[in-house]
Protein backbone atom coordinates (compact mmCIF):
# COMPACT_ATOMS: atom_id res chain seq x y z
CA UNK A 1 0.00 0.00 0.00
CA UNK A 2 3.10 2.64 0.69
CA UNK A 3 4.42 1.79 -2.29
CA UNK A 4 1.20 2.82 -3.92
CA UNK A 5 1.05 5.61 -2.61
CA UNK A 6 4.61 6.85 -3.14
CA UNK A 7 4.53 5.88 -6.63
CA UNK A 8 1.09 8.28 -6.84
CA UNK A 9 2.50 10.97 -5.11
CA UNK A 10 5.86 11.02 -7.48
CA UNK A 11 3.58 10.64 -10.58
CA UNK A 12 1.42 13.87 -8.93
CA UNK A 13 4.78 15.70 -8.09
CA UNK A 14 6.34 15.01 -11.81
CA UNK A 15 2.74 16.45 -13.54
CA UNK A 16 3.15 19.59 -11.22
CA UNK A 17 6.27 20.07 -12.87
CA UNK A 18 6.14 19.81 -16.19
CA UNK A 19 3.10 21.81 -16.01
CA UNK A 20 3.45 24.77 -13.38
CA UNK A 21 0.46 27.10 -12.96
CA UNK A 22 0.67 30.26 -14.90
CA UNK A 23 1.62 33.60 -12.54
CA UNK A 24 -0.46 36.85 -13.07
CA UNK A 25 0.62 39.97 -11.84
CA UNK A 26 -2.35 41.67 -10.16
CA UNK A 27 -3.08 44.24 -7.23
CA UNK A 28 -4.06 43.93 -3.91
CA UNK A 29 -5.28 46.65 -1.34
CA UNK A 30 -3.66 47.05 1.96
CA UNK A 31 -4.72 48.82 5.26
CA UNK A 32 -5.56 52.47 3.90
CA UNK A 33 -5.97 52.21 0.81
CA UNK A 34 -2.70 51.81 -0.30
CA UNK A 35 -1.58 48.90 -3.28
CA UNK A 36 1.06 46.59 -4.14
CA UNK A 37 1.55 44.37 -6.67
CA UNK A 38 1.55 40.99 -6.17
CA UNK A 39 1.69 37.40 -8.30
CA UNK A 40 -0.69 35.08 -8.22
CA UNK A 41 -1.24 31.50 -9.69
CA UNK A 42 -4.30 31.84 -12.27
CA UNK A 43 -7.71 30.37 -12.83
CA UNK A 44 -9.76 29.97 -15.98
CA UNK A 45 -12.82 32.23 -15.08
CA UNK A 46 -12.63 34.91 -13.20
CA UNK A 47 -17.05 35.85 -12.47
CA UNK A 48 -16.70 39.61 -11.54
CA UNK A 49 -19.18 40.91 -9.49
CA UNK A 50 -19.99 44.50 -7.95
CA UNK A 51 -21.96 44.42 -5.44
CA UNK A 52 -23.85 47.75 -3.57
CA UNK A 53 -27.26 46.48 -1.68
CA UNK A 54 -27.94 43.72 -3.27
CA UNK A 55 -29.11 41.35 -0.23
CA UNK A 56 -32.18 40.57 -1.36
CA UNK A 57 -31.12 38.81 -4.57
CA UNK A 58 -27.39 37.26 -3.84
CA UNK A 59 -28.55 34.09 -2.96
CA UNK A 60 -30.17 33.22 -6.07
CA UNK A 61 -27.32 34.83 -7.81
CA UNK A 62 -24.99 32.99 -6.28
CA UNK A 63 -26.96 29.92 -5.85
CA UNK A 64 -26.58 30.17 -9.85
CA UNK A 65 -22.78 30.38 -9.59
CA UNK A 66 -22.39 27.27 -7.85
CA UNK A 67 -24.42 25.04 -10.01
CA UNK A 68 -21.98 26.30 -13.05
CA UNK A 69 -21.59 22.95 -15.25
CA UNK A 70 -17.69 24.73 -16.21
CA UNK A 71 -15.14 22.38 -15.82
CA UNK A 72 -12.47 24.53 -15.99
CA UNK A 73 -10.95 26.26 -13.04
CA UNK A 74 -12.50 29.65 -11.39
CA UNK A 75 -13.07 32.38 -8.82
CA UNK A 76 -15.51 34.86 -7.60
CA UNK A 77 -14.44 38.31 -7.07
CA UNK A 78 -16.56 40.96 -5.32
CA UNK A 79 -16.44 44.33 -4.78
CA UNK A 80 -18.52 45.69 -2.02
CA UNK A 81 -19.34 49.35 -2.76
CA UNK A 82 -19.89 50.74 0.58
CA UNK A 83 -23.38 48.63 0.48
CA UNK A 84 -25.47 49.59 3.84
CA UNK A 85 -27.38 46.26 3.65
CA UNK A 86 -25.88 42.71 4.81
CA UNK A 87 -24.56 42.28 1.55
CA UNK A 88 -21.31 40.72 2.39
CA UNK A 89 -22.33 38.90 5.24
CA UNK A 90 -24.40 37.31 2.56
CA UNK A 91 -21.43 36.66 0.09
CA UNK A 92 -19.33 35.28 3.05
CA UNK A 93 -22.09 33.48 4.45
CA UNK A 94 -21.63 30.57 0.77
CA UNK A 95 -17.69 30.73 0.87
CA UNK A 96 -17.93 27.45 2.14
CA UNK A 97 -20.22 25.86 -0.35
CA UNK A 98 -18.75 27.87 -3.48
CA UNK A 99 -14.65 26.47 -1.98
CA UNK A 100 -16.34 23.08 -1.72
CA UNK A 101 -17.08 23.11 -5.12
CA UNK A 102 -13.68 24.39 -6.20
CA UNK A 103 -14.94 28.23 -7.08
CA UNK A 104 -11.99 30.52 -4.64
CA UNK A 105 -13.68 33.16 -3.44
CA UNK A 106 -12.09 36.89 -2.85
CA UNK A 107 -14.36 39.75 -1.21
CA UNK A 108 -13.38 43.11 -0.66
CA UNK A 109 -14.66 47.00 -0.39
CA UNK A 110 -15.17 49.71 1.50
CA UNK A 111 -16.77 51.57 4.15
CA UNK A 112 -17.17 55.31 2.93
CA UNK A 113 -20.27 57.26 3.04
CA UNK A 114 -20.63 56.98 -0.37
CA UNK A 115 -20.44 54.18 -2.74
CA UNK A 116 -18.11 54.97 -5.79
CA UNK A 117 -19.78 53.85 -8.64
CA UNK A 118 -19.73 50.89 -10.94
CA UNK A 119 -16.83 51.47 -13.42
CA UNK A 120 -15.04 52.40 -9.85
CA UNK A 121 -16.17 48.59 -8.64
CA UNK A 122 -15.61 46.30 -11.58
CA UNK A 123 -11.99 47.42 -11.55
CA UNK A 124 -11.66 46.81 -8.12
CA UNK A 125 -13.14 43.45 -8.51
CA UNK A 126 -10.80 42.81 -11.25
CA UNK A 127 -7.89 44.27 -10.16
CA UNK A 128 -7.86 41.39 -6.94
CA UNK A 129 -8.59 38.49 -9.30
CA UNK A 130 -6.75 36.11 -11.50
CA UNK A 131 -9.02 34.46 -13.77
CA UNK A 132 -7.68 34.41 -17.92
CA UNK A 133 -11.32 35.62 -18.78
CA UNK A 134 -13.43 38.08 -17.06
CA UNK A 135 -17.51 36.90 -16.99
CA UNK A 136 -18.84 40.12 -15.49
CA UNK A 137 -21.87 39.29 -13.59
CA UNK A 138 -24.36 41.77 -12.21
CA UNK A 139 -25.37 40.84 -8.28
CA UNK A 140 -29.26 40.91 -9.25
CA UNK A 141 -29.44 38.64 -12.16
CA UNK A 142 -29.11 34.80 -12.07
CA UNK A 143 -26.75 33.30 -14.88
CA UNK A 144 -27.48 29.63 -16.29
CA UNK A 145 -26.06 26.34 -15.89
CA UNK A 146 -24.05 26.33 -18.74
CA UNK A 147 -23.04 30.07 -19.29
CA UNK A 148 -19.67 30.25 -18.22
CA UNK A 149 -18.95 26.97 -19.96
CA UNK A 150 -20.39 28.52 -23.13
CA UNK A 151 -19.16 32.39 -23.25
CA UNK A 152 -15.99 30.17 -22.42
CA UNK A 153 -15.67 28.48 -25.25
CA UNK A 154 -16.71 31.27 -27.37
CA UNK A 155 -14.24 33.69 -25.87
CA UNK A 156 -11.48 31.54 -26.59
CA UNK A 157 -12.29 31.33 -30.33
CA UNK A 158 -12.78 34.35 -30.77
CA UNK A 159 -9.96 36.56 -29.65
CA UNK A 160 -10.02 40.33 -28.25
CA UNK A 161 -13.99 40.23 -28.85
CA UNK A 162 -16.93 40.78 -26.46
CA UNK A 163 -19.01 38.18 -25.83
CA UNK A 164 -22.34 38.42 -24.86
CA UNK A 165 -25.91 36.20 -25.03
CA UNK A 166 -29.57 35.82 -25.21
CA UNK A 167 -31.22 37.07 -21.88
CA UNK A 168 -34.89 35.89 -20.16
CA UNK A 169 -36.14 39.51 -19.01
CA UNK A 170 -37.84 39.21 -15.15
CA UNK A 171 -40.25 40.52 -14.81
CA UNK A 172 -41.59 39.19 -17.74
CA UNK A 173 -42.82 41.68 -20.15
CA UNK A 174 -40.84 44.44 -18.62
CA UNK A 175 -38.70 46.36 -21.69
CA UNK A 176 -40.35 44.07 -24.33
CA UNK A 177 -38.97 45.35 -27.07
CA UNK A 178 -35.81 46.30 -25.69
CA UNK A 179 -35.37 42.42 -25.41
CA UNK A 180 -36.21 41.66 -28.14
CA UNK A 181 -33.63 43.82 -30.18
CA UNK A 182 -31.06 42.33 -27.28
CA UNK A 183 -32.14 38.80 -28.56
CA UNK A 184 -33.06 38.83 -32.23
CA UNK A 185 -30.02 40.85 -33.61
CA UNK A 186 -28.26 39.37 -36.47
CA UNK A 187 -24.45 39.16 -36.25
CA UNK A 188 -23.59 41.81 -38.24
CA UNK A 189 -26.27 44.10 -36.92
CA UNK A 190 -24.51 43.73 -33.62
CA UNK A 191 -21.61 45.62 -35.39
CA UNK A 192 -24.10 48.34 -37.34
CA UNK A 193 -26.66 49.07 -34.41
CA UNK A 194 -24.10 50.43 -31.80
CA UNK A 195 -25.55 53.97 -32.15
CA UNK A 196 -29.14 53.10 -31.34
CA UNK A 197 -30.82 54.51 -28.22
CA UNK A 198 -30.56 50.68 -26.20
CA UNK A 199 -27.04 51.06 -26.13
CA UNK A 200 -24.52 48.57 -26.23
CA UNK A 201 -25.58 46.18 -28.97
CA UNK A 202 -23.94 43.04 -26.58
CA UNK A 203 -25.24 44.15 -23.21
CA UNK A 204 -23.36 44.58 -19.95
CA UNK A 205 -24.54 42.26 -17.94
CA UNK A 206 -23.83 39.20 -20.50
CA UNK A 207 -20.23 40.08 -21.43
CA UNK A 208 -17.43 37.41 -20.95
CA UNK A 209 -14.11 38.07 -22.57
CA UNK A 210 -9.98 37.83 -21.75
CA UNK A 211 -8.49 39.65 -19.19
CA UNK A 212 -5.75 40.60 -21.70
CA UNK A 213 -8.81 42.74 -23.83
CA UNK A 214 -9.97 44.31 -20.98
CA UNK A 215 -6.25 45.52 -19.94
CA UNK A 216 -6.05 46.74 -23.95
CA UNK A 217 -9.69 48.30 -23.62
CA UNK A 218 -10.08 49.83 -19.97
CA UNK A 219 -10.15 50.51 -17.62
CA UNK A 220 -14.07 51.47 -16.76
CA UNK A 221 -14.55 54.78 -16.18
CA UNK A 222 -15.00 55.91 -12.44
CA UNK A 223 -16.99 58.71 -12.20
CA UNK A 224 -19.46 57.08 -10.53
CA UNK A 225 -23.52 57.79 -10.66
CA UNK A 226 -24.88 59.21 -13.93
CA UNK A 227 -21.92 57.88 -16.16
CA UNK A 228 -22.36 55.28 -18.32
CA UNK A 229 -19.16 53.11 -17.67
CA UNK A 230 -20.68 50.08 -19.86
CA UNK A 231 -21.16 52.45 -23.33
CA UNK A 232 -17.89 54.35 -22.87
CA UNK A 233 -16.26 50.84 -22.13
CA UNK A 234 -17.80 49.43 -24.99
CA UNK A 235 -16.78 52.09 -27.39
CA UNK A 236 -13.92 51.88 -26.79
CA UNK A 237 -13.67 48.56 -27.72
CA UNK A 238 -14.92 49.19 -31.24
CA UNK A 239 -11.98 51.91 -31.34
CA UNK A 240 -9.60 49.31 -30.63
CA UNK A 241 -10.80 47.06 -33.22
CA UNK A 242 -12.71 44.43 -31.04
CA UNK A 243 -15.26 42.25 -32.32
CA UNK A 244 -18.73 41.45 -31.25
CA UNK A 245 -20.26 38.10 -30.95
CA UNK A 246 -23.32 36.59 -29.10
CA UNK A 247 -23.76 32.73 -28.02
CA UNK A 248 -27.03 32.48 -29.32
CA UNK A 249 -29.00 30.56 -26.42
CA UNK A 250 -30.38 32.60 -23.37
CA UNK A 251 -27.32 32.42 -20.39
CA UNK A 252 -28.85 35.23 -18.27
CA UNK A 253 -32.13 35.78 -16.15
CA UNK A 254 -32.11 39.59 -16.28
CA UNK A 255 -33.98 41.39 -13.79
CA UNK A 256 -35.24 45.19 -14.72
CA UNK A 257 -36.19 47.07 -11.53
CA UNK A 258 -36.32 50.51 -9.92
CA UNK A 259 -33.23 50.38 -8.23
CA UNK A 260 -30.73 49.78 -11.16
CA UNK A 261 -28.42 51.59 -11.48
CA UNK A 262 -28.67 52.44 -14.95
CA UNK A 263 -31.24 54.37 -14.10
CA UNK A 264 -29.18 57.09 -12.88
CA UNK A 265 -28.11 58.08 -16.26
CA UNK A 266 -29.60 60.75 -18.31
CA UNK A 267 -30.69 60.12 -21.62
CA UNK A 268 -29.05 63.46 -22.66
CA UNK A 269 -25.90 62.07 -21.76
CA UNK A 270 -26.40 58.84 -23.65
CA UNK A 271 -27.84 61.38 -26.23
CA UNK A 272 -24.58 63.34 -26.80
CA UNK A 273 -22.11 60.32 -26.65
CA UNK A 274 -24.31 58.66 -29.57
CA UNK A 275 -24.29 61.35 -31.43
CA UNK A 276 -20.27 62.14 -30.98
CA UNK A 277 -19.62 58.14 -31.62
CA UNK A 278 -21.88 58.52 -34.89
CA UNK A 279 -19.84 61.34 -36.09
CA UNK A 280 -16.62 60.01 -35.47
CA UNK A 281 -17.38 56.46 -36.66
CA UNK A 282 -20.02 57.33 -39.42
CA UNK A 283 -20.42 61.03 -40.70
CA UNK A 284 -16.77 61.26 -40.94
CA UNK A 285 -16.35 58.77 -43.56
CA UNK A 286 -19.72 60.37 -45.69
CA UNK A 287 -19.94 63.60 -47.63
CA UNK A 288 -23.42 63.46 -47.36
CA UNK A 289 -26.34 62.20 -45.99
CA UNK A 290 -30.23 62.49 -45.58
CA UNK A 291 -31.82 62.10 -42.25
CA UNK A 292 -34.70 60.13 -42.63
CA UNK A 293 -37.19 61.65 -40.54
CA UNK A 294 -38.49 65.29 -40.63
CA UNK A 295 -40.03 65.19 -37.22
CA UNK A 296 -38.47 65.70 -34.07
CA UNK A 297 -36.04 63.23 -33.28
CA UNK A 298 -34.97 64.01 -37.08
CA UNK A 299 -34.11 67.89 -35.78
CA UNK A 300 -32.43 67.07 -32.73
CA UNK A 301 -30.07 65.05 -34.77
CA UNK A 302 -29.37 67.68 -36.89
CA UNK A 303 -28.97 70.45 -34.37
CA UNK A 304 -26.77 68.05 -32.55
CA UNK A 305 -24.48 67.63 -35.33
CA UNK A 306 -20.99 69.52 -35.56
CA UNK A 307 -21.18 72.59 -38.04
CA UNK A 308 -19.37 70.59 -40.60
CA UNK A 309 -21.45 67.51 -40.63
CA UNK A 310 -25.01 70.14 -40.51
CA UNK A 311 -23.54 71.13 -44.11
CA UNK A 312 -23.46 67.55 -45.15
CA UNK A 313 -27.05 67.29 -44.45
CA UNK A 314 -28.27 67.28 -48.21
CA UNK A 315 -32.44 66.58 -47.12
CA UNK A 316 -34.70 64.90 -44.50
CA UNK A 317 -36.75 62.60 -45.58
CA UNK A 318 -40.45 61.59 -44.21
CA UNK A 319 -43.48 59.38 -45.10
CA UNK A 320 -45.71 62.28 -43.78
CA UNK A 321 -47.43 64.26 -46.55
CA UNK A 322 -47.99 67.50 -44.32
CA UNK A 323 -44.01 67.35 -43.54
CA UNK A 324 -43.57 67.19 -47.18
CA UNK A 325 -45.30 69.59 -48.55
CA UNK A 326 -43.63 71.98 -46.01
CA UNK A 327 -41.19 71.99 -48.50
CA UNK A 328 -38.43 72.73 -46.08
CA UNK A 329 -36.84 72.88 -42.29
CA UNK A 330 -35.37 76.25 -41.30
CA UNK A 331 -32.90 75.92 -38.49
CA UNK A 332 -34.38 78.92 -36.65
CA UNK A 333 -31.19 78.79 -33.92
CA UNK A 334 -28.72 78.87 -36.43
CA UNK A 335 -26.08 82.13 -36.37
CA UNK A 336 -25.95 81.70 -39.90
CA UNK A 337 -26.96 84.32 -42.24
CA UNK A 338 -29.14 83.03 -44.15
CA UNK A 339 -30.31 80.56 -41.58
CA UNK A 340 -29.80 77.40 -42.95
CA UNK A 341 -32.93 75.87 -45.46
CA UNK A 342 -32.97 72.06 -45.35
CA UNK A 343 -35.62 70.57 -48.23
CA UNK A 344 -37.49 67.91 -46.87
CA UNK A 345 -38.28 64.67 -49.54
CA UNK A 346 -40.50 61.85 -49.15
CA UNK A 347 -38.11 58.74 -48.79
CA UNK A 348 -39.07 57.43 -52.77
CA UNK A 349 -37.06 60.63 -53.49
CA UNK A 350 -34.44 60.51 -51.63
CA UNK A 351 -30.95 59.13 -51.92
CA UNK A 352 -28.36 57.60 -49.97
CA UNK A 353 -26.66 57.09 -47.43
CA UNK A 354 -29.38 57.88 -44.59
CA UNK A 355 -29.36 57.50 -40.81
CA UNK A 356 -32.51 56.55 -39.56
CA UNK A 357 -34.40 58.32 -36.64
CA UNK A 358 -37.29 56.29 -36.89
CA UNK A 359 -37.38 54.05 -33.57
CA UNK A 360 -37.06 50.24 -34.63
CA UNK A 361 -40.20 48.31 -34.13
CA UNK A 362 -42.67 50.52 -33.66
CA UNK A 363 -43.98 51.30 -37.10
CA UNK A 364 -45.81 47.83 -37.22
CA UNK A 365 -43.17 47.10 -40.10
CA UNK A 366 -43.71 49.85 -42.32
CA UNK A 367 -40.66 51.40 -41.66
CA UNK A 368 -38.71 47.80 -42.57
CA UNK A 369 -40.90 47.21 -45.56
CA UNK A 370 -39.51 50.84 -46.94
CA UNK A 371 -36.31 50.10 -46.44
CA UNK A 372 -36.26 46.97 -48.25
CA UNK A 373 -38.26 48.37 -51.33
CA UNK A 374 -35.40 50.78 -52.09
CA UNK A 375 -32.77 47.56 -51.92
CA UNK A 376 -30.59 49.18 -49.13
CA UNK A 377 -28.31 47.69 -47.13
CA UNK A 378 -27.76 48.26 -43.27
CA UNK A 379 -24.17 49.21 -42.72
CA UNK A 380 -23.49 50.70 -45.95
CA UNK A 381 -26.23 52.40 -47.36
CA UNK A 382 -27.61 53.56 -43.87
CA UNK A 383 -27.83 53.49 -39.71
CA UNK A 384 -30.29 53.44 -37.54
CA UNK A 385 -29.60 56.01 -34.69
CA UNK A 386 -33.05 56.30 -32.55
Amino acid sequence: MRRSEDTEQQVWESEVDMNPPKRLRTTETLTGGKEREVEKSTVDVSIVMPVYNASCWLDECLQAILVQDFSGSMELSVFDDASTDDSKKVVEGWRERLEAKGISVVISGHNSEQPKGVGYAKNKAICQSRGQYLCFQDADDIMLPQRVRLQYEASVLHKNTLIGCRVQRVPEGSTERYTRWINTLSQDQLITQVYTSHGPSVVMPTWFCSREWYQKVGPFDEGGKGVPEDLLFFYQSLRHGGGLFRVDQCLLIYRYHEKAATHSVTEETIWKLRVDFLQERVLSQWESFTIWNAGKQGRKLYRSLSPANQKKVKAFCDVDEKKIQKGFYTYEESKERPKPKIQVLHYKNASAPFIICVKLDMTGGNLEENLNSLQLKEGIDYYHFN
